[in-house]
């Protein structure tokens, strides 16, 4: 049988025997099939060549002084370059022990000496196609994954996109521009930044969360979509009912934002944006909205967000930064962490 064709000219095959007779000839037959012997007379010269010249195929004795064929086994199957490279035993033993041994360190096949070229060829092509062929498989699954990650990345990119353009909606409805939502975003940005400077919150605290929070910021109020614009622009005071509208705003939001699923990466944003909408408008000492909570009961993010959130709404108007400040301190352990705050006030210059 002929097992040559034009990429089997290319495949390289491993030739491991501490008998120089049994390498040449397994040498020859190699090289008369059109692949690429490379031989080595123990173990350790195999791991050395394996690097200079990675096979597709290797063909290993078993009795070798020094390292012996189960040995080198083990070491190729435990690497992640050679783990999937198939290694034919030959040996002299036919012992079903000794061919057992060499299935259960990772062998796929076993050839007894002495040699019978045809046997050798026929073992060796079948290998060689295997292996071929898993590793075509594999490359179309890592394409195939590609493709899906590029169009779940593309239908999350769609998702946050009508998130923001409902956000939007809701912050007109609420007389919010998108100054403020854009300083309400770089700022908890900043705030984030400097927290995660702080030992007090660095095992909190990662890059990826910091990137996060300055996505999820503006989709703190979403849930005003579902309240009436006339009540949420009302410049008189607001009736008990037309107060209780106003605050289901939070649960709203985080239940719009709740029914999204996504990839992991984008379940970490819809994560965080569920709680900051659910949970911005609670307060340290529990007499916050929706549920009561009060002190670490609360996610950071909303701790974060209702923090900013103060601030931005604050300097909006007619006071500085100074002035926005003494009045969150009054606020700090009621309204606020205070240790959160007292991180703010201190990068507050670097706020916008």
């Amino acid at each position: 049988m002929n097992y040559t064709d034009k990429d089997a000219c290319k495949a390289t095959i491993l030739i491991i025997d501490d008998v120089e007779i049994n390498r040449d000839i397994l040498e020859n037959i190699i090289d008369c099939m059109g692949y690429r012997p490379v031989v080595a007379e123990s173990g350790e010269r195999a791991l050395e060549l394996i690097e200079e010249f990675p096979p597709q195929l290797i063909l290993s004795d078993i009795s070798m002084p020094g390292m012996d064929g189960y040995e080198l086994c083990k070491i190729l199957k435990k690497r992640e370059k050679t783990k999937d490279v198939p290694i034919i035993f030959i040996s002299a033993y036919d012992a079903p022990e000794d061919i057992v041994e060499g299935f259960l360190v990772g062998g796929e096949d076993f050839i007894t000496k002495p040699f019978i070229p045809e046997e050798v060829e026929a073992r060796v092509g079948v290998h060689l196609r295997l292996y071929e062929m898993t590793r075509e498989l594999l490359e179309m699954n890592r394409r195939l994954q590609i493709s899906v990650n590029e169009q779940l990345k593309q239908m999350e990119l769609e998702k946050k996109n009508i998130l923001y353009a409902l956000a939007d909606i809701a912050a007109q409805n609420s007389s919010n521009d998108k100054e403020y939502m854009e300083r309400l975003k770089k700022n908890c940005r900043i705030l984030a930044q400097a927290m995660q400077l702080s030992m007090l919150y660095e095992e909190k605290i990662s890059d990826t969360y910091i990137d996060t929070i300055e996505l999820a910021a503006p989709l703190c109020d979403i849930g005003n979509i579902g309240v009436a614009k006339e009540i949420l622009q009302k410049e008189t005071g607001l009736t008990e009912e037309e107060m209780a509208a106003v605050q289901s705003h939070t649960e709203i939001g985080a239940k719009l934002l709740s029914d999204l699923h996504g990839s992991s990466d984008y379940n970490d944003f819809i994560n965080i944006s569920t709680d900051i909408a659910h949970y911005h408008h609670e307060n340290w000492d529990g007499s916050g909205y929706p549920e009561g909570l009060k002190k670490d009961e609360i996610p950071l993010a909303a701790q974060i967000v209702s923090l900013v959130s103060r601030y931005c709404t604050l300097t909006e108007k007619e006071n500085n930064r100074e002035e926005a400040l003494a009045i969150m301190r009054e606020e700090a352990g009621e309204k606020f962490n205070p240790d959160i705050f007292e991180i703010c006030s201190k990068i507050s210059r670097q706020l916008y």
